[in-house]
């Protein structure tokens, strides 16, 4: 005879067993978290009631504004700010939403009860991994995907257009003249086929560019109009802009080193909107100086921020921008607003989104 629990009153049918109820099927499981189910008793005799625990969120200064945003968003949840100054922690808190911290912080807000962590960024890489354990651990992937696409395109024309070079603040010796480029029959290569790197690829075909990509995976990719490789080193070969979108992980350090760089069309535009450490920055710079490389657009480096006094910082092929291209109106909604329907996708038993493999270490 089928148990049945309880949630806010609405009753549930449970398995017979607590083990049967907390199992989950080995192809879901780190997709699929279900409640706690603990044995009770009531009048009715013995049985299972789900439990749920607040969601704690750790995220530093941000804390009140989220908070805020989070009771609004789920009225049904009870939500408080992780304390890591000392103070007492939620008795019970099984969700975890957090900002990448330092392993101290971290440790502190990882409670026995924590089940399941929320990284509100769309990268591990910087995230101590090892301190989570074998709790279940997403990320808010593709919240900025958008954003940085349409930075890619915007610096792609940038190179193209010679902007700001293309600027006057006098007049010229020639008016009316120039040689500039396009993006139409232009030939990109993604590195990274990723939620970032796919909503690129949309945005480049629609200026009628060739779109050629590269991914770990051999997943057809659902985007008609991109060209997949195996081949790096093919889509080196033939990119007039190779744009590199590749998560951080050991197999990625360096992927674009001296040799990688060699393989490249010549004059071609490199733009790193991915981590610092997927670019040899020493071998990026020798082979913009012996003009092998158009020129670097680098919107992350390594380290960050690069040191005063830095050769990126003052080379004429080289431009910098801080680590912003994830910004835009609506950035830091939709990331909120994924771990909100993560929640959601939670409480029903449903695979969550976003999920990280921490073995791959993305």
């Amino acid at each position: 005879m089928a148990v049945v629990g309880a949630v806010f009153g609405a009753p549930l049918p449970l398995q017979p067993t607590t083990a049967a109820t907390m199992a989950t099927d080995t192809t879901q499981a780190r997709a699929t978290v279900r409640d706690t189910a603990v044995e009770t008793s009531g009048p009715s005799g013995r049985y299972l009631a789900r439990v749920r625990g607040p969601v704690m969120v750790n995220v530093g200064g941000f804390g009140d504004q989220l908070l805020g945003f989070m009771q609004h968003a789920m009225p049904g949840e009870e939500v408080v700010v992780a304390a890591l100054d000392g103070g007492p922690l939620a008795a019970g808190g099984e969700i975890l939403a957090t900002l990448p911290v330092d392993a101290t912080s971290l440790e502190r807000a990882l409670t026995p009860s924590v089940r399941w962590v929320h990284v509100l960024g769309a990268g591990v890489d910087r995230f101590p991994l090892e301190a989570v354990g074998d709790r279940m651990l997403t990320c808010s992937r593709g919240a900025s995907s958008v954003a940085i696409a349409e930075f890619v395109l915007a610096v792609m024309l940038a190179f193209e257009k010679h902007l700001p070079e293309s600027w006057v603040d006098a007049p010229p010796p020639q008016w009316n003249i120039a040689s500039l480029g396009g993006l139409r029959g232009r030939t990109l290569g993604i590195i990274g086929l990723g939620a970032i790197g796919t909503e690129i690829a949309k945005r480049a075909l629609a200026f009628d560019m060739v779109v050629v990509a590269v991914r770990r995976t051999s997943t057809p990719t659902p985007t008609e109009g991109v060209h997949v490789t195996g081949s790096l080193n093919h889509l080196l070969g033939q990119s007039d802009h190779v744009v590199v979108a590749a998560p951080a992980t050991p197999e990625t350090y360096h992927l674009i080193d001296a040799t990688t760089l060699a393989a490249m069309k010549g004059g071609a535009h490199l733009v790193n909107v991915g981590r610092g450490s997927l670019v040899d920055q020493p071998a990026l710079l020798a082979a913009l100086d012996d003009g092998h490389l158009g020129m670097a657009s680098l919107d992350v480096v390594d380290p960050e921020p690069l040191p005063a006094g830095h050769p990126f910082f003052s080379h004429p092929k080289v431009r910098i921008s801080p680590h912003i291209s994830w910004s835009s109106p609506d950035t830091a909604r939709r990331t909120h607003e994924l771990f909100v329907e993560n929640v959601r996708r939670y409480r029903a038993g449903a695979p969550l989104h976003g999920v990280v493999d921490i073995a791959a270490g993305y």
